[in-house]
């Protein structure tokens, strides 16, 4: 954890403050020389919302399949409407994804991107006026592992993008069997709790490196008023050795 602490520090004090709009593009090239230098061919969209982040890295050149996942009912419509016209981009029906399977209530933030299955603190809301928890909406549960078979193909390289805000930990619980196939991930890292209960960026680090991955970028996300970056953007890869086939084994269950 000491050792993981020094080095997202260090990246830290190499992202610029503020010109949060203007770093965009810069992040999402950033990402496809990644998607470049390892194959990536498949994307599953985790949180897509509307589709942005979709829509992001097919305007940066990324020509592979991409699998969409969104809970919010009113996003969800927006999001097929968003890939209707996209021969290789899926939308799974709608729900959201944890470690287990059942159903689980939605707090829909006045921002629709900051809504979460869990509840949003004070922190956040101060930093980030408008995002206040506007109503609830109840959704599907599926584990990523319930569903990634009818994706997955022999040969692809896959990556994982988690925009769960705050429910990462969860995504990654359901996704034990899957995730030992996945070429690498995009999660939100909190230095701070911005949700009540998520796991902050130490145990994130720490459970990705153990599963594998390699930090490989980070990428300004959300700042207060001050200028505190209270959130950053994670890029993991799978750096050595190759993926492992699913005959091949899997990491204990970590919930």
């Amino acid at each position: 954890m000491r050792d993981a602490t020094k080095r997202i520090r260090a990246l830290l004090k190499k992202i610029p403050i503020g010109r949060r709009g203007s770093t965009a593009k810069r992040a999402a090239r950033q990402l496809m020389r990644g998607f470049d230098r390892f194959g990536i061919d498949l994307v599953f969209d985790v949180g897509a919302n509307t589709g942005q982040f979709a829509q992001q890295i097919r305007a940066s050149g990324f020509k592979g399949h991409l699998v969409s996942f969104e809970p919010l009912s009113d996003a969800h419509r927006k999001l097929c409407a968003s890939a209707a016209h996209d021969p290789l981009w899926s939308v799974h029906e709608r729900c959201a994804l944890g470690g287990e399977d059942g159903v689980t209530e939605l707090n829909i933030a006045g921002n629709s991107v900051s809504s979460s299955i869990l509840a949003m603190t004070g922190t956040h809301s101060a930093a980030a006026p408008g995002s206040g928890y506007v109503g609830k909406e109840v959704a599907p549960l599926v584990k990523l592992d319930s569903i990634a078979n009818r994706y997955l193909v022999r040969g692809q390289q896959p990556f994982l993008k988690i925009d769960t805000q705050g429910f990462e930990w969860p995504v990654l619980a359901g996704a034990q069997t899957t995730l030992p196939l996945i070429r690498g991930v995009l999660c939100e890292l909190s230095l701070v709790a911005l949700y009540e209960g998520q796991h902050l960026w130490r145990e994130m680090i720490d459970r990705l490196e153990g599963m594998g991955f390699t930090l490989w970028g980070l990428q300004p996300s959300f700042m207060d008023q001050h200028g505190r970056n209270l959130q950053t953007d994670a890029i993991f890869f799978r750096v050595q050795g190759s993926v492992r086939s699913p005959d091949s084994g899997t990491p204990s269950p970590d919930s």
